[in-house]
């Protein structure tokens, strides 16, 4: 009786892992073209378990060797999804362990950013909104962005108005990139960001949104971003854009996703 009761535990648990396994995989590759090669792959499985069952013997070794073989199609078609998936299970390890030794060792302890790097920030963004000048700005949080800034000139400098405005004026020989900043300093400019692709992004934001989101799609950054066309502000986390229409909105959206994090 109670090996009965395990095994129909270990059932039940089985199933959940699985579940949970296909719902990761379906919020990586939603909205991107890989989800319509995945349904494809689902429904050729159950095709052929639906054939093995029925003891169809030659489609079920003809479909058995397809998908035996498209394991390692699988892999080839699904390498920026896999490398997604592995990134942000790591990362979430990592923030997970690195919390739990914190609170251990120093007790609990929110990052924030400073009162004066804020304002800085703050009015830098609402002075290119209003000169309609385009801006992308990275904020670290505990992901390591060090290939991202890897990709441009490192300046390690504070933040401060008037030099965020000149990193961005379409002159400067900095401003085709993004900015990655810390709490508290500017770490480098003219950064190269993934570009999503998610076919979810609406047709009206550009190539600024569409790395705003790639980079936070793969790690746990935020993202400022201005736009060229109307100078509207968008805050960009988690691979979710949303619209800013104030500076006070702004500043909450950057508090709140420190002391989330």
């Amino acid at each position: 009786m109670l090996d009965f009761i395990n095994l129909h535990l270990i059932d039940i648990l089985d199933i959940l892992l699985v579940g949970l396994l296909i719902y990761q995989i379906y919020k990586l590759i939603r909205g991107t073209a890989a989800m319509s090669i995945f349904i494809g792959i689902i429904i050729l499985y159950f095709i052929w378990l639906v054939v093995k069952t029925i003891h169809m013997e030659v489609l079920s070794a003809i479909l058995g060797q397809v998908l035996g073989v498209g394991v390692l199609a699988l892999i080839i078609i699904f390498q920026q999804e896999i490398r997604r998936f592995l990134i942000h299970l790591g990362n979430n390890s990592i923030h997970r362990n690195s919390n739990f030794f914190t609170r251990r060792l120093f007790g609990t302890k929110t990052t924030t950013v400073p009162l004066a790097t804020l304002d800085e920030l703050t009015q830098a963004v609402r002075k290119m909104s209003e000169t309609k000048t385009g801006a992308l700005i990275v904020m670290t949080h505990k992901s390591s962005l060090e290939g991202i800034v890897e990709t441009g000139d490192r300046i390690d400098a504070v933040v401060n108005r008037r030099l965020i405005e000149n990193l961005f004026f379409k002159n400067s020989p900095l401003h085709d990139g993004a900015v990655v900043m810390d709490t508290s300093r500017l770490v480098a400019a003219r950064c190269t960001l993934p570009i999503s692709e998610s076919t979810e992004i609406p047709a009206h934001y550009g190539m600024r949104h569409r790395a705003a989101v790639g980079v936070t799609e793969m790690t746990d950054a935020t993202v400022i971003v201005v736009s060229e066309e109307t100078g509207g502000i968008s805050f960009v986390k988690d691979g979710e854009i949303k619209t800013i229409s104030s500076i006070t909105e702004l500043r909450l959206a950057i508090e709140d996703s420190y002391s989330a994090s």
